[in-house]
């Protein structure tokens, strides 16, 4: 009894193609990432970004020392009469400067939201008004 075999010889190069279409898909999967995928990593990313810089600066951040010091600063104050305004009283302290200006650091200094004055309302001034005719000290009042 005489037996055959039949020997075939396989090229690596064709042996790693896939024959069929279906094969093709399964062998070597891609990832694609759709323009809303884009749009949440993007979104993800600067989300990450942006707690890293906040918690850099709060980390960065110097804290305020508290002490139980009294603060030696002390103003001068005008006591605002009937008819009087902010407008008028900054007038008469500086009529060479601009009024918009003195009223705006009448108005900081004394953290007023609005423009409206009580009789009889002592209002805080800047120092360099402290030379004015109707400028007083704190202690002249005991304010």
């Amino acid at each position: 009894m005489t037996t055959y075999a039949n020997i075939t010889s396989i090229h690596p190069s064709t042996a790693a193609q896939p024959s069929t279409s279906t094969e093709a898909r399964n062998a070597s999967p891609k990832l694609r990432i759709t323009r809303r995928g884009r749009i949440v990593f993007g979104a993800l990313a600067s989300v990450l970004v942006a707690g890293a810089l906040a918690l850099g600066a709060m980390l960065a951040a110097p804290g305020a020392i508290a002490s139980d010091e009294l603060s030696a600063t002390e103003f001068s104050y005008v006591l605002a009469q009937t008819g009087d305004s902010l407008w008028s009283i900054a007038q008469e302290l500086d009529p060479a400067a601009d009024t918009r200006d003195v009223v705006a650091e009448i108005s900081r200094l004394n953290q007023l939201s609005s423009a409206g004055l009580q009789a009889g309302e002592a209002i805080a001034v800047p120092l360099r008004f402290a030379e004015s005719d109707r400028a007083f000290s704190a202690s002249e009042v005991g304010l």
